[in-house]
């Protein structure tokens, strides 16, 4: 289930692509499935080990080419081990929420992503999120939790003050809002949030057109998460008219 939009964020062969807070790599692999090389980062290294485990499945089934790039490594989002300018995209799919100083990883996004690279940050949607936050107190204060909520606006200021450009925005994921909120009412093993889990697979799995257009049709109003796509402004060329002023 992708949360980021690749007609949206078009990758091609050969590209250098980071997926930060990859969990079990879902944008990671469709970057390496579209011929990107690829670097999954996330701070827990059982999701990075299956991450590693995946790339070398793909490579051996033919779903990406031995001669593709491809690791999973455990890393602080916030002191990223990248230099300056090393990827061409980079993803932060659900995560950025999660950690206390985000203007520290979002500095690290814009420092990591080359001069005319492209950046897709997704989080969950303000007034979703604030319904999870007002049926549960764990949901954000239990280790690994929500530790804030951002509006569409918000986030866009955030990655403005680090120096990044965005360009658009969508929402996604409508029809996961009201599970969330049965598993914060009712907890996620109760009948109602197991259910509705088992539904939100067979519409994963099939994509049947009646969830697929009722799901598009929400977006707009209930999606689950937001997702903004930015860009770092090219380097200035040298004697250029800019760098001469």
């Amino acid at each position: 289930m992708l949360t980021v939009d690749f007609s949206r964020l078009p990758i091609t062969p050969g590209e250098r692509v980071l997926d930060l807070g990859c969990g079990f790599g879902r944008h990671a692999f469709e970057a390496f499935r579209r011929g990107a090389d690829v670097v999954a980062v996330d701070r827990s290294s059982g999701e990075v080990a299956e991450v590693m485990k995946m790339f070398g499945a793909m490579v051996a089934t033919g779903e990406a080419s031995p001669a593709q790039l491809a690791r999973a490594v455990r890393a602080d989002l916030t002191a990223l081990p990248f230099e300056d300018g090393s990827f061409d995209t980079v993803i932060a799919s659900e995560v950025l929420e999660h950690i206390p100083d985000d203007a520290l990883a979002i500095g690290e996004i814009a420092r990591v992503v080359r001069p005319g690279g492209r950046v897709a940050v997704t989080v969950p949607r303000w007034w979703p999120e604030r319904i999870c936050w007002t049926l549960s107190e764990s949901y954000r204060t239990e280790p690994g939790g929500h530790v804030r909520i951002y509006t569409a606006d918000g986030l866009a200021g955030r990655l403005a003050d680090a120096g990044l450009t965005v360009s658009g925005r969508h929402h996604a994921h409508a029809l996961h809002s009201p599970y969330w909120w049965i598993n914060c009412a009712v907890g996620r093993e109760s009948l109602p949030a197991r259910t509705y889990h088992r539904m939100l697979v067979w519409d994963i799995v099939k994509r049947p057109w009646l969830t697929r257009t009722l799901e598009r049709t929400l977006n707009p109003v209930m999606g689950k998460s937001v997702v903004l796509y930015a860009g770092k402004p090219a380097a200035t060329a040298p004697g250029s008219v800019d760098a001469a002023a």
